[in-house]
């Protein structure tokens, strides 16, 4: 019996997850009026391309109008739309929509079998959307596994290294708490996406070629931004011998390189074609004022200060560090394509002019990249001698992360203005949120 839990481990661990985040959300969210939060803030814009679609058939976002007045929905204030012109368009692009669609077909035909109003947004159209968060969550944690096992870690490390991401990282909160954000759908294609270049590195073929252009296609249309994860192809390859051997396939099959780029072609398209029926144009910058500034790039602050840093919020990926060393010990090219593309990702992703990201726990715009720190994060608990001790810590962690999740959706750790001074006068002080004490914003 033992054996067979050992041998298994990683498995079982994926279906307790399953279990812990559905009993979790369906506490927090599904109960008497709390539906009525599934969908929020940004999370607004990336739905309202569902109910426009097919139910109020208005590109022009105007039925929100109505909706947003409506006080019984509480978190419906937010405006995504945005002036282009005379025309107005959504914000926010329609890949989430996409990766809903499903879901939102499952939840309009149960509010149609149990009589509720068929409006887009009552009861089980947002139950199904975070329905659809907790499918993608697990679908990303799947592919993480099959990603370790290629990495060669045991199972005890894989189940591990699972639990951390899920438990001791800002996924949890993106399930539970905010599931209408498009990072935790961005998690799973991203993680596709390098189980699938891994396997074409490993042996070049159309199938992983046609998955991975599949992945960076739903990427792209999500967040655009994260079209960046092109670039760590050099080290998901493994070594510049297999770089090349991969590039002299594409080179050397050609028709099956442009069949492969056709799905991603197809699914950028959608966004390409939204903008063409709204405005009369293919491109369009959908962000207003808002942009990236490279010569002001917050490095430093995006990955450490208290304000959302990134290790501040996720602190059990500074052992990714240390593992980071046996890419080295490998290989030179690995460890520096994988430092060099993270570095690229960082300098992006904290130009953007506010590089905090407004309110959200932690890092959110750094979920999409965690298995490029789950994969060093399990070498260091396979190989290092110590591993037993860096156990220890992760847990540790791991129990830090979800006392932070804890006080920050109880608003003891604010949203957009923690400081030094307030973040350890609240440092894992769980027992203010039990006691109720007055927060001081």
């Amino acid at each position: 019996m033992l054996g067979v839990i050992k041998r298994n481990a990683v498995v079982l661990s994926m279906v307790f997850t399953a279990i812990i985040l559905v009993w979790v959300s369906a506490n927090l969210k599904w109960g008497d009026e709390r539906w009525n939060n599934i969908i929020g803030v940004d999370g607004n814009g990336y739905y309202a391309y569902l109910p426009a679609i097919f139910i109020y058939h208005d590109l022009s976002f105007g039925f929100f109008d109505d909706l947003s007045k409506d006080e019984n929905r509480t978190d419906l204030s937010y405006n995504y739309r945005i002036k282009i012109g005379d025309k107005t368009i959504n914000k926010y692009f329609a890949g989430t929509a996409l990766a809903q669609l499903p879901f939102f077909g499952m939840g309009h035909f149960t509010n149609w079998l149990t009589g509720n109003p068929l409006d887009g947004y009552s009861v089980y159209y947002l139950i199904f959307i975070q329905v659809a968060t907790l499918f993608y969550a697990l679908l990303g944690m799947y592919f993480l596994m099959r990603i370790l096992r290629m990495y060669k870690v045991s199972e005890w490390v894989n189940t591990l290294v699972i639990f951390s991401v899920m438990f001791g990282t800002s996924v949890f909160h993106y399930v539970v708490d905010s599931p209408s954000m498009s990072h935790i759908y961005s998690f799973a294609f991203v993680n596709l996406f390098v189980f699938s270049f891994l396997n074409f590195f490993k042996k070049p073929s159309i199938r992983f070629l046609l998955l991975a252009m599949f992945a960076f296609g739903m990427i792209v249309l999500i967040r655009p931004v994260n079209g960046l994860v092109i670039l760590s192809l050099p080290f998901l390859s493994g070594s510049s011998m297999k770089l090349k051997i991969g590039l002299h396939y594409l080179m050397k099959h050609p028709l099956q390189f442009v069949l492969a780029l056709f799905p991603a072609f197809l699914l950028i398209m959608v966004q390409l074609i939204i903008y063409k029926i709204q405005t009369g144009h293919f491109l369009v910058y959908s962000y207003g004022k808002e942009s990236l500034d490279f010569f002001n790039a917050q490095m430093w602050k995006f990955l450490f200060s208290y304000r959302k840093g990134f290790f501040v919020y996720t602190p059990v990926f500074i052992l990714s560090l240390f593992g980071s060393w046996y890419f080295l010990k490998k290989s030179f090219f690995q460890f520096i394509s994988w430092f060099a593309f993270l570095a690229i990702v960082v300098f992006v992703l904290s130009s953007w002019w506010q590089w905090y990201y407004g309110g959200s726990f932690g890092s959110r715009v750094m979920i999409e990249y965690y298995v490029f720190f789950a994969i060093p994060l399990a070498l260091l608990l396979q190989k290092n001698r110590y591993r037993k001790v860096i156990a220890v810590v992760v847990v540790l962690f791991i129990f830090v992360c979800q006392i932070q999740i804890y006080q920050y959706r109880y608003g003891y750790l604010h949203w957009s203005e923690m400081n030094k001074e307030r973040y350890w006068d609240n440092f894992l002080r769980i027992d203010k949120v039990l006691n109720g004490d007055e927060k001081e914003w």
